[in-house]
């Protein structure tokens, strides 16, 4: 037998040294200790004080190191998401990898006609009902913002449609602390009960503080909440470099990660083992056009960055990919998707959002969901490796066909080829004149009819009338009272 031998099971891809992590961990210590995070909520600021920090003006609080670390030693470091049909597909722990929708657009491309328009509510059920069909989403954010319902507690109706249209795990959004109450009493609804989501819970939160270094009354709400309910929270900031954050990418984590650790600790002041997310969008702010980049090749690098600390730190992570500064699904669109996709795989993070976005983030697209929903098959099978054992090796095989013969037929190829060769679901393998004959379709028109197909021939398991009708009886007291 073969000694002291090494496998590649996968291909392995790091940004950051173990060096280069703890000096931006160290720098984020210090700049929590020594500047300080404005924090607008009296409860978090007291809880904080009570327990070891320092405060100058009510609002600034200065974390020191010790209150940090002790919050790394009961985050928990595997976090589970299940969807209403109960399956527990969503396991984030180190290097366990899932694409997901992101959330809140507020322009959709319009899946017929083809028009950036606003977001309606129909748009969120056809996305969860596109993602619930797609194998390679494993998780949905709503995709869009939605227009044609009450402002205030928008986020209640999009609660109901995202859960009207796929039986995935949510993260969900939330306008402020009662928006998030009103949706979790929601998901209990679905789920039969607080205890049974605090086993499987339904949806995770996203919340997200102001960077630089400031955290909302709204965004801090979620997170004591959060930690209460046992609700998985997503506490991520965005800081774009040389806008919100210093230019060098080395200070946007440094700063970045400083936000997010004030998050991690007052949730785990408020709950010890509250499941916490860390994560973000990471990226420029162009200085051509003040954009902040969805497709930009420093986010990719950022948050493959980010990966690395996450798994130092032992908290999961979450990130972005599948995504673009185009206008509409061109070359543009799949060359920023695609290389986003392969780097947030092979950095290994756990929930990879914002598939589906185009034009920085504002807008929907269903056709760009499908097209990206490939490009995640494929790099699957590209992260799955190259096997080399006596089988794979095939030495006996090569000997049994010998010189100029073929494998074609041989049991040997017969056994292999589905697992070994990709198979596409939409990329054109077709010769010219068999393309030609088919109508000569691009991929984004082969995009547009799988959306199609989808829309006319996919329904997510309903949910109970009974069901629906307390939903909607939630959605109307919070309708009442805003109005």
């Amino acid at each position: 037998m073969r000694v002291n031998y090494r496998e590649n099971v996968t291909p392995c891809y790091q940004v950051l040294s173990e060096d280069q992590i703890e000096e931006i961990l160290s720098g984020s210590l210090e700049v929590l200790e020594r500047v300080g995070v404005k924090i607008h909520d009296e409860k978090a600021v007291e809880l904080l004080k009570n327990e070891g920090a320092y405060t100058t003006d009510g609002l600034l609080v200065k974390i020191p190191p010790f209150m940090v670390k002790r919050a790394l030693t009961t985050s928990p470091g595997r976090i589970v998401l299940a969807g209403r049909d109960g399956r527990r597909d969503v396991v984030l722990e180190k290097d366990r990898i899932y694409f997901g929708t992101g959330s809140d657009c507020p322009f959709f491309v319009d899946p017929y006609t083809g028009k950036r328009r606003k977001t309606v509510f129909d748009d969120v059920v056809n996305a969860a009902r596109v993602s619930d069909a797609l194998p390679n989403i494993d998780f949905f954010m709503s995709l869009g913002l939605v227009s044609d319902v009450p402002r205030k507690p928008y986020d209640r109706h999009q609660f109901l449609a995202m859960t009207l249209g796929t039986t995935k795990p949510l993260v969900i959004t939330a306008v402020d602390g009662q928006g998030l109450t009103d949706q979790f009493e929601m998901a209990c609804i679905v789920v039969g009960g607080r205890e049974n989501f605090r086993q499987n819970p339904l949806f995770a939160i996203y919340a997200e503080p102001s960077s630089p270094l400031v955290h909302s009354k709204e965004a801090v709400e979620k997170v004591i909440i959060a930690a209460e309910e046992g609700i998985p929270i997503v506490y991520v900031p965005a800081p774009s470099a040389g806008g919100t954050a210093p230019v060098t990418l080395a200070g946007v984590l440094v700063e970045g990660l400083a936000d997010t650790l004030t998050g991690l600790v007052i949730s785990q002041l408020k709950s010890q083992g509250a499941p916490f997310i860390m994560g973000g969008v990471f990226t420029t702010l162009d200085m051509r056009t003040a954009v902040f980049s969805y497709g930009a090749p420093e986010l990719l690098l950022l948050d493959a960055a980010l990966t690395d600390i996450s798994k130092k730190l032992g908290i999961p992570v979450f990130s972005t990919a599948g995504c673009s500064d185009a206008k509409e699904l061109d070359q543009q669109a799949g060359l920023e998707a695609g290389l986003s996709i392969l780097m947030a795989a092979q950095s290994g993070a756990n929930l990879i959002h914002d598939v589906g976005y185009l034009e920085s983030g504002l807008l929907g697209s269903l056709d760009m969901l499908v097209l990206s929903d490939e490009a995640i098959s494929m790099v699957k099978r590209i992260m799955s490796g190259i096997s080399v054992n006596q089988e794979t090796l095939a030495v006996d095989v090569i000997s049994r066909v010998g010189p100029g013969g073929h494998f074609l037929d041989d049991e040997h190829t017969i056994s292999h080829f589905k697992k070994e060769i990709w198979i596409p679901g939409l990329i054109d393998r077709s010769n010219l004149e068999d393309w030609d004959k088919a109508g000569r379709k691009s991929m984004g028109d082969r995009a547009r009819q799988r959306v199609h197909q989808i829309l006319e021939t996919h329904q997510a398991q309903p949910l109970e009338e009974k069901m629906v009708q307390e939903l909607k009886a939630i959605i109307a007291r919070a309708d009442e009272k805003y109005a």
